[in-house]
């Protein structure tokens, strides 16, 4: 159990962007790391949680790097990163994204630019891809990501559904300089995807082209695709494989009225095992 560590990370409250705050991100971050500490058997001192102020680009990634280095080091061997906030977009610089778009995900201290995000307050998803193939292959990695990971199709997002705390809100910012795609930028493709390694499993709140929703449930806030996965999990406990909670997930979103999909992302022997098994 010492070779199992986790960051978890669950963003509100962002420090230039008072009106893009979120409700249950928090709840994610310690829900989470309490499902790993109790019923997947993690040692509490393996888990680190980082909140609001606490969760920085910096901080983020440095946690991260050190996670990484201990697994080069053989003292890992399981790591899991859950991350609740916002998602959003930056311009795509190194051509792997067919919309030249690349997803992005957002600390406490984002900020805005005359062009977009300010580069040193955004992570985006080659800057952990990268930071993740490092990881050796002996070494599971399992991923959540409660946050909108993509932007596509999502022109009818209105961002004063952000000041509302009444009604499910999406967990996305559009980019300072947001506008619809492109006539030629076709919305019915499906978004370019690097293959996942065998060694990783990703788990998203929703398909590239929907929003995860931050809601209210019995009083209390969450992401919803949080919500239903610890209690999917709870029902059918670890050993159902991947596949069978995956399902399990989306049916319990559809029953109570959420549209967003959420997507598993990893090889078919890891889809036939149960969460970090």
């Amino acid at each position: 159990m010492a070779h199992r560590r986790a960051l978890c990370v669950g963003i509100n409250v962002f420090k230039h962007l008072p009106t893009a705050t979120l409700q249950g991100c928090v709840n994610d971050a310690h829900d989470m790391a309490a499902l790993l500490t109790g019923s997947l058997g993690f040692a509490p001192e393996a888990v680190t949680v980082l909140c609001d102020r606490a969760a920085t680009r910096k901080a983020i990634l440095g946690q991260l790097q050190h996670l990484v280095k201990a697994a080069l080091k053989g003292e890992v061997s399981e790591l899991v990163f859950t991350f609740s906030s916002h998602g959003t977009q930056v311009r795509d610089l190194d051509g792997d994204e067919r919309d030249r778009l690349d997803e992005a995900f957002c600390p406490h201290d984002l900020a805005a630019a005359s062009e977009g995000w300010k580069p040193d307050t955004i992570i985006t998803d080659d800057e952990l891809r990268t930071l993740f193939s490092a990881l050796p292959e002996t070494v599971t990695l399992e991923v959540f990501m409660d946050t909108c990971h993509s932007g596509t199709g999502l022109k009818g997002v209105d961002p004063n559904l952000l000041l509302s705390p009444f009604q499910p809100r999406p967990r996305w910012l559009p980019p300072p300089w947001y506008a619809a795609p492109e006539p030629d930028r076709a919305l019915d493709r499906p978004p370019e995807r690097v293959r996942q390694p065998a060694n990783q499993v990703l788990w998203t709140g929703c398909r590239a082209d929907q929003t995860s929703a931050d809601a209210t449930f019995d009083g209390r806030a969450n992401g919803a695709f949080t919500y239903h996965f610890l209690r999917a999990l709870r029902e059918g406990g670890p050993g159902q494989t991947r596949t069978a909670l995956r399902d399990a997930v989306r049916a319990r979103l559809k029953a109570a009225g959420f549209r967003q999909i959420p997507q598993l992302e990893t090889d078919a022997a890891h889809r036939r095992r149960g969460v970090l098994a």
